[in-house]
């Protein structure tokens, strides 16, 4: 599938990935987006005054559920949905700054909320052309590490529920895929870790899978810890506990 011309839908598009993945796409395609700051929409919308906004928390369903709607009166089909948002909170759950309350925050942002918002799309992405969706996932859904174990745990449950969803879509119109990505320069890993790849190159590299119809696109270092996971597992997993 060529991206050009086409319906797209992308969360998390304010800032990191989702930001580049706009700034690589927005001339050749038709961007929808949904977010939530009203600063971070304005600061987008005067680099790119054509982005359809649509604002929602996703922490919130029932504003997914009215933002479905809306974009149902807005477009008769989408092309691509890239379900790219994601939180992600480091303190153990043994540490003092342990925050109770971000369990939930967690698990519905990087989870439930792509759940749902997948299954009111899918009457805007069943159509007669190939339609796309790309679930953004992280290596640390196939290896977790010590920090945030909640994150880890979503992502892991992303990776299950695209495979399943694949099956479930075969027989569609629809194509699910997955990009794992490794350590990438954005506000989220700020302080943490060393060699990360840049969002412009990531983004591209999700483009270029989507292009090809990439079922799991292991992105950076990934492609390293899939073969270690394969043939020496007990040192991925010591690599990965305090990464």
């Amino acid at each position: 599938m060529q991206l050009i011309n086409k319906n797209i839908l992308i969360t998390g598009a304010t800032s990191g990935i989702g930001l580049e993945l706009v700034e690589q796409l927005y001339k050749k395609n038709t961007i929808y987006i949904i977010a939530r700051n009203q600063k971070k929409i304005n600061t987008l919308k005067e680099k790119f005054a054509l982005v359809k906004v649509f604002k929602a928390d996703l922490n919130n369903i029932d504003e997914l559920k009215l933002v479905s709607e809306a974009l149902r009166s807005e477009t008769p089909h989408l092309d691509v949905l890239i379900n790219n948002a994601a939180v992600q909170y480091t303190p153990t759950f043994i540490d003092d700054d342990f925050d109770f309350d971000s369990i939930e925050r967690e698990i519905t942002t990087n989870f439930t909320s792509l759940c749902c918002l997948t299954h009111l799309l899918l009457p805007l992405l069943n159509h007669e052309k190939p339609a796309a969706i790309l679930n953004v996932n992280s290596g640390l859904s196939l290896v977790p590490k010590k920090t945030s174990a909640i994150y880890c745990a979503t992502k892991g449950a992303l990776n299950i529920f695209s495979q399943s969803l694949r099956y479930q879509l075969q027989h569609t119109n629809i194509k699910v895929m997955q990009a794992f990505l490794p350590l990438v320069d954005t506000a989220m890993t700020k302080g943490r870790g060393k060699g990360k790849m840049s969002p412009s190159k990531v983004s591209a590299l999700i483009i270029d899978g989507i292009e090809k119809s990439v079922d799991d696109n292991d992105i950076g270092k990934v492609k390293l810890l899939r073969i270690l996971l394969r043939f020496l597992p007990f040192i991925a997993r010591n690599i990965m506990r305090n990464h």
